[in-house]
């Protein structure tokens, strides 16, 4: 289900003047603020403003809602039965040279660090699951975790003594098709795992 509304938390922040100089919305956190469970996701999409909700990415300014990826981490926590609250890392689209989105910068991610900790607050998480190695490298860097290898990572619970939560780094849902099979996974069981860690911590 499309979300129908967004958590608004600095209306027209311009910390980052180059991404405030090229988005159309910034995509904020979207879901219960009482939410067990927070997802946290790199940076929103470009986007399309002719295209439907779930294709518009920055043009929504709201979380997770492009039509791949959107749709593909929603799909995950519906199944297992959690109504997650789901943000970025990083609130505006980073646009490439080409116009296409790029890795957010690390003055991006620190500039926009506040904004998660205060979603933090707000929601209470008892897991927040990062998805992807940029969500997860930030979290880790902010409690004085090495990450080493990405893939190492993914499903293992840690606990983040700062944050007072425990994060869960999952794979981005755009590689998840690619890299799921190197961890020995088929998509039921990845699904499965991902419920059993959750159960565990929530």
């Amino acid at each position: 289900m499309f979300p129908d509304s967004r958590n608004v938390l600095e209306p027209n922040c311009s910390r980052c003047p180059e991404l405030a100089a090229c988005r159309n919305r910034i995509s904020w956190g979207t879901g219960p603020l009482d939410a067990d469970v927070m997802v946290v996701g790199e940076a929103p999409g470009a986007g399309a403003p002719d295209a439907d909700l779930w294709q518009g990415g920055n043009w929504t300014g709201m979380a997770y809602t492009t039509r791949h990826s959107g749709r593909k981490i929603r799909r995950v926590f519906d199944e297992l039965g959690y109504d997650a609250y789901f943000t970025n890392a990083v609130k505006c689209f980073p646009e490439g040279d080409d116009g296409s989105n790029r890795e957010p910068r690390a003055e991006e991610l620190a500039n926009c660090f506040e904004h998660l900790q205060t979603e933090i607050e707000q929601v209470g998480p008892s897991v927040i699951v990062t998805t992807g190695k940029h969500a997860t490298k930030l979290l880790f860097d902010f409690e004085s975790i090495r990450m080493n290898g990405f893939l190492e990572r993914v499903l293992s619970p840690v606990e983040c003594e700062r944050l007072g939560v425990t994060a869960l780094p999952l794979l981005h849902p755009s590689y998840e098709n690619v890299w799921r099979k190197r961890l020995g996974y088929d998509r039921p069981e990845y699904i499965a795992a991902i419920g059993s860690e959750l159960s565990a911590l929530v």
